[in-house]
């Protein structure tokens, strides 16, 4: 056991998101302002590590949409701060793009459910545990599996894209280290590398950050290429409350210019689908018609409007 420590020791040592950094040793001791500016600094050079990443970015989503048009899922594996941010994303397509919860966005945290507010003791260092999840969603060749950790060697993240590529799935390796095992895992390797963190090991910092900023295009640019939005206007938003009927009515009055009256008229029609409602005003259509055209389209907006030049 001291051995498997001893050597598990030694590889953190390697990782720069594990690295101490002495010139901080004191900061427990400064003011707090002093603090906050220091942090504010270094969450500022987040971004430039992520533009680093943007061709590999790029790839992965060219590929996960690719495979979602078909009808394929995008699953999230982690473990820890990262599993969370990877449920957490995929919490959010359901309002924002009206996708089905749980089935075309799906987010798996070591240990499951209760491990987003408990430390579930082991999960994390068990391929065997994400082969397992996977399996439990019948994951297929149809689908894109992204693998997710600050270290870049957490066994259920690895072990997630090492079972989807032996279905045949599409995987992408996130990591925060150089020469990761998860990236050499996975057919698209994306390293932020954004160095070591304001207290030191706390991958929920600047790690965490970069992750979510690479999670918000992974989904965000998926939903754009298949067509969630008409131009930036999120035109498949779910109208579930108040807020978002009323950002309904607005989106719809963005698109098309239309009257309030008009617009009341498209949305009743349409039983309030947006995207719908829209084409109904643009093309001049009714709605039975709209949804034949938007069914033709497979949701796109853009086509559905120009069905002999379609986006």
């Amino acid at each position: 056991m001291t051995h498997q420590y001893t050597e598990l020791r030694r590889e953190l040592e390697t990782l720069t998101t594990e690295a101490f950094r002495p010139e901080l040793a004191e900061i427990d001791r400064m003011p707090t302002l002093e603090i906050a500016r220091i942090m504010n600094g270094e969450d500022a050079t987040v971004p430039a590590a992520v533009a680093g990443q943007l061709p590999a970015i790029a790839a992965a989503i060219d590929g996960i949409a690719a495979r979602m048009e078909r009808g394929g899922r995008l699953v999230y594996a982690g473990a820890g701060t990262a599993g969370r941010l990877g449920v957490l994303d995929a919490s959010e397509c359901p309002p924002t793009f009206n996708t089905t919860p749980g089935c075309e966005v799906v987010g798996l945290i070591a240990g499951g459910p209760d491990a987003m507010v408990t430390s579930i003791e082991g999960a994390e260092d068990s391929k065997e545990l994400a082969a397992a999840d996977l399996s439990a969603l019948r994951v297929t060749a149809l689908d894109a599996v992204v693998g997710i950790s600050a270290s870049g060697r957490t066994p259920y993240a690895v072990g997630a894209v090492e079972h989807a590529r032996t279905v045949g799935a599409l995987t992408i390796g996130l990591s925060c280290n150089a020469g990761s095992q998860l990236a050499a895992a996975a057919d698209h390797g994306i390293e932020v590398v954004v160095g070591p963190e304001l207290v030191s090991g706390s991958t929920r910092l600047k790690s965490g950050t970069a992750q979510k900023l690479v999670l918000n295009m992974l989904s965000t640019i998926t939903m754009i290429r298949l067509g969630k939005t008409f131009g930036n206007l999120m035109v498949d938003v779910r109208a579930s409350n108040e807020k978002l009927r009323a950002r309904s009515r607005r989106i719809v009055a963005q698109a098309t210019g239309a009257d309030d009256a008009a617009i009341e008229a498209a949305l009743t029609a349409t039983d309030g689908e947006v995207k719908q409602a829209i084409l109904t005003l643009l093309a001049g259509v009714d709605a039975a018609t709209a949804g034949r055209l938007l069914a033709d389209s497979r949701g796109h907006l853009r086509a559905a409007l120009n069905p002999s030049h379609p986006s």
